[in-house]
C-alpha cells in the first residue's frame, strides 16, 4: 500500500534502520537517530542503484513522488539520473574553482616566462585594477561577450581608450589559455572586435622637438636647477637615446668603463634580447659624475624616496615640463631626434636601427645581433655626442658628416 502522511508522522526510530515503502521504488528510510530520508531504488545497465531524494519533512510525501517520477522519466529516456546529478555537481564545483581570477593567475605564471619582471607586474596590475573587480569571481567558462563589451566601454568612458584595447587583448590571452587547458570551451573575446565597440582614436607620435630647437633644449638641460641626478639622467638619455625604462633601471654592474660599453640585459629590453650601447667620451664623463652620487648603490638612478627602487618613469618627463617643454618633448623624443638627424647625415640605416634596438630579432640571432656592427656604431655614437656638444656650445644645429661607413 502507498504511504500516507499520517503513517510517516507516527513512525518512530528503532534500534536498526527500517523502510516505509511507497510505490515505484520509493521508500522512506527511518534511522535510529530519528532521521527520515527519502530513497528511490532503480536499476540501470543491470545494476541496482539507490538515489537520495531529500529529507522528510523538508521534502513532503507529494514532493518525493514528484522527484521520483521525474527521475523515472529520465531513466526511461536512457539517462541515469544519479550519473546526471553527479555530473552537474562536478560541473558546478569546477565552475566555482575555475574563476576568471584563478585562471588569470595561472595564465600569468605561464606567460611571464620570457617577459621582464616589470612588464609582468604591469600586466598583473592591469588585471587587478580593471578586470578582477568585475569578472574575478565569475566562472571563466560562463563569461559572455557582452560582459566584455560593457567592461571595455566602461574603461573607455574613463578616457582610457588605449587601456580598453589592451585589456581586451589580455582577456583574450587568458581565455585562449583557458580553452587550451580545458577550463572553458570558448574564447568570448574572439567573437568581438575592439573596432566594433570602441571609438576610433587618432594615433599620435610621442612629442619631440625639431632639430632647430635642439640647441635651446641642450642649454636648458645644462642649466636645469632641479635634482642633479635628474639632469644627468636626461644628459645620458640624450647621448645614448635608450628607452626611458632601460635608462632608469640601469645598474652599475652593466657598465664596462674600460671597454666603454653599456650591456643592457635581455630582461630589461623591449625586444627581449641583450643590447650593447657604445659609450662616447661625453657619456663616460656623465657616468663619472653619476658615480659620485650613486656609485655606492646598485642602481645608477635610485629613487628619491626609496633608493632600492629606480627613479620614477615620470621624472624625466616632469623635468622637461619644468624646462618649458610640456607637450613638446619627452624622454622617448630623444630617440626620434637622434634617428632623424643620423639618417639625414647619411649614417647606415641598419646601424641606426640596431642602436635603437629596433631591428627584429629571434632567439637564434639575438645573441649575435646585439653586438653586431659595434665598430661603426661606436664611431656613430661618438660623432653624435660630439655633435650634441658642439650644438649646445654653438647655439645652433651644426652639420656633421659621416667620415667612415
Amino acid at each position: 500500500m502507498p504511504l500516507t502522511d499520517t503513517e510517516i508522522r507516527r513512525s518512530r526510530p528503532a534500534n536498526a534502520p527500517y523502510k516505509l515503502s511507497d510505490s515505484g521504488g520509493l521508500h522512506l528510510l527511518v534511522t535510529p537517530t530519528g532521521g527520515k530520508l527519502w530513497r528511490w531504488k532503480y536499476r540501470c545497465d543491470g545494476a541496482e542503484k539507490l538515489m537520495a531524494l531529500g529529507r522528510y519533512p523538508d521534502v513532503a510525501l507529494a514532493d518525493a513522488r514528484v522527484k521520483r517520477d521525474a527521475a523515472r522519466k529520465k531513466l526511461a529516456g536512457g539517462i541515469d539520473p544519479m550519473a546526471e546529478r553527479k555530473a552537474e555537481k562536478t560541473a558546478v564545483k569546477v565552475a566555482t574553482e575555475h574563476t576568471f581570477e584563478k585562471i588569470g593567475e595561472l595564465w600569468l605564471d605561464h606567460w611571464k616566462g620570457n617577459k621582464s619582471a616589470r612588464h609582468s607586474e604591469t600586466t598583473r596590475n592591469r588585471l587587478k585594477a580593471n578586470v578582477y573587480p568585475v569578472l574575478g569571481e565569475r566562472p571563466i567558462a560562463e563569461v559572455e561577450p557582452m560582459e566584455l563589451v560593457q567592461l571595455a566601454k566602461d574603461i573607455e568612458a574613463r578616457g582610457a581608450s588605449d587601456m580598453a584595447k589592451r585589456i581586451l587583448q589580455i582577456i583574450g590571452m587568458v581565455c585562449r589559455f583557458a580553452v587550451a587547458h580545458g577550463y572553458s570551451k570558448r574564447n568570448p573575446v574572439a567573437e568581438i572586435r575592439p573596432s566594433d565597440i570602441l571609438k576610433p582614436t587618432r594615433k599620435q607620435n610621442r612629442a619631440r622637438i625639431d632639430a632647430k630647437e635642439l640647441p635651446a633644449l641642450l642649454r636648458a638641460i645644462e642649466l636645469y636647477d632641479g635634482r642633479p641626478l635628474t639632469r644627468l639622467a636626461i644628459k645620458l638619455m640624450a647621448l645614448t637615446f635608450v628607452r626611458t625604462s632601460e635608462l632608469i633601471c640601469a645598474r652599475w654592474e652593466e657598465f664596462d668603463f674600460e671597454a666603454r660599453r653599456w650591456a643592457i640585459p635581455a630582461a630589461r629590453m623591449k625586444m627581449k634580447s641583450p643590447h650593447i650601447v657604445p659609450l662616447s667620451a661625453q657619456a663616460i664623463e656623465v657616468l663619472e659624475l653619476l658615480r659620485t652620487i650613486s656609485g655606492n648603490r646598485a642602481l645608477v638612478f635610485p629613487g628619491e624616496q626609496d633608493s632600492e627602487k629606480p627613479m620614477s618613469n615620470m621624472t624625466i618627463l616632469k623635468a622637461l615640463e619644468r624646462m618649458g617643454y610640456k607637450g613638446r618633448m619627452t624622454g622617448h623624443g630623444f630617440r626620434g631626434v637622434a634617428s632623424t638627424i643620423l639618417h639625414e647625415q647619411g649614417y647606415n640605416h641598419e646601424h641606426i636601427e640596431l642602436q635603437l634596438a629596433h631591428a627584429p630579432r629571434n632567439e637564434v640571432s639575438a645573441a649575435y645581433n646585439h653586438a653586431l656592427y659595434l665598430e661603426p656604431r661606436t664611431k656613430m655614437m661618438q660623432d653624435w655626442a660630439d655633435f650634441l656638444e658642439q650644438t649646445r656650445r654653438g647655439g645652433k644645429v651644426l652639420p656633421f658628416r659621416v667620415t667612415a661607413a
